[in-house]
């Protein structure tokens, strides 16, 4: 009995890690979608100005790439954790300063523009080094690699399911920049877990290198550009972002001010969104790892435009969140199937600067995207920025078919079953 119980108190420690790494990860991705319709609402509400939220979200995917190229070999020098830390704690402080500002001195829209920036600084380096720590903490507390990806990339999605309809209900009762000192706090709360919970020893430490830093930049560089399905995933989701990104950040916003003028019912259909794609995120981590890795990613691709079409030929706000949990429900699968394939692919000593550099060219185009939404909608009219973005979401869809590399997404589970062996 003594044995069992005390083999129970190894178990439970050897997991806490873990847990606590993904609970911390899912309070601040609750604090960052609460922003996620904060944000826009408050550059709306502060300019009425569909142009400037465009600017707006064009400044806050910047750093994407902008750091992606460069920070991927800041993370793997620096070290996972450390970078996790710094990411949240910067991030907590800018984003408290747009509210603080706005209240005592003024914050010009230039002003906002700089403070949203260094907000999403070192959102890629966190975003990498959380990744990057996941096949270590998984291991160290027994977990398979794909339900806990599962599980990272479906808080995404639950932190959807929960947030933007409280934050559609907080904007209302206490406005929109109080609404974002509680995404600051959620970042400082993600930051002292980390500290707190996750053991520096179970995370893996490059080895002291004399190597230059462009020389790191460009291996990981080298590593991508030698594995043609990792580059043409990252190449896929490239043309994706572009596409897709302006519909979140930017049109949604000025489809639901300009339809009902209510925020809650922004944060209703995000939240329909999260309960499709969590839906979707969950049945990978149960029976994913069973299914073709090519069908999933494909069906994905055709069948999440559903959510854009359906803004098209109706305004009933029951219509369009059954769309949009149709359309999140095949998407659900993608990000968890995705970071196990690189997972699978890369190494660990290049882990950062790989999944940083894949990020990167995934992010590259999304800024152009929102920033030409915003400016469509003013010069050609939200329906027909909402038609030209589903056309051409569905083109790529069709697309998928014809890429060569695309039918491999299998090789990842022979190549690590191989070498497992």
């Amino acid at each position: 009995m003594a044995a069992d119980v005390a083999f129970a108190n190894q178990t439970a420690a050897a997991r806490l890690p873990i847990f606590a790494f993904l609970g911390g990860n899912a309070i601040s991705l609750i604090g960052s979608m609460l922003t996620m319709v904060a944000l826009p609402w408050f550059v709306l509400e502060t300019t009425g100005s569909a142009g400037k939220m465009g600017i707006t979200a064009f400044v806050i995917a910047l750093p994407g790439f902008v750091m992606g190229v460069f920070g991927g070999a800041l993370v793997d020098r620096i070290g996972f954790r450390r970078v996790s830390i710094a990411a949240d704690l910067v991030s907590a402080t800018a984003i408290a300063l747009v509210p603080i500002l706005h209240h005592s001195i003024g914050l010009a829209f230039w002003e906002l523009l700089i403070l949203v920036f260094m907000a999403e600084l070192l959102a890629i380096p966190g975003l990498t080094a959380r990744r990057s720590m996941i096949p270590e903490l998984a291991a160290a507390g027994r977990m398979r690699l794909e339900s806990a990806n599962s599980i990272f990339e479906g808080t995404q999605f639950a932190a959807l399911l929960v947030a933007p309809p409280l934050a559609g209900m907080l904007i209302a009762l206490v406005g929109a920049d109080t609404v974002l000192l509680f995404d600051a706090c959620t970042f400082a709360i993600s930051a002292l877990v980390v500290v707190l919970a996750v053991p520096a020893r179970l995370i893996p430490t490059r080895p002291r290198t004399s190597t230059r830093y462009v020389e790191d930049l460009k291996a990981g560089f080298r590593f991508l550009r030698g594995d043609d399905v990792l580059l043409v995933l990252a190449a896929g989701l490239a043309i994706s972002n572009f596409v897709s990104s302006p519909i979140v950040s930017v049109v949604l916003p000025v489809f639901v001010k300009r339809t009902w003028d209510d925020p809650t019912r922004l944060g209703l259909i995000a939240a329909a969104f999260g309960i499709g794609a969590l839906s979707g995120a969950v049945f990978y981590g149960v029976a994913g790892h069973r299914l073709p890795r090519r069908m999933i990613w494909i069906l994905g691709y055709m069948l999440t435009t559903v959510s854009t079409w359906v803004l098209l030929f109706s305004t009933n706000l029951a219509v369009i969140m059954a769309g949009v949990v149709v359309g999140a429900l095949v998407v659900g699968p993608l990000n968890p199937l995705l970071v196990t394939v690189r997972h699978e692919r890369i190494p660990a000593e290049l882990r950062g600067r790989v999944f940083s550099t894949f990020s990167a060219i995934s992010q590259v185009a999304a800024p152009l995207g929102m920033l030409l939404a915003g400016l469509s909608i003013e010069h050609l009219g939200l329906r027909g920025t909402i038609l030209a973005i589903a056309i051409l979401s569905q083109t790529l869809a069709v697309g998928m078919f014809f890429v060569p590399a695309i039918h491999r997404l299998d090789e990842s589970r022979v190549v690590a079953e191989g070498s497992a062996a």
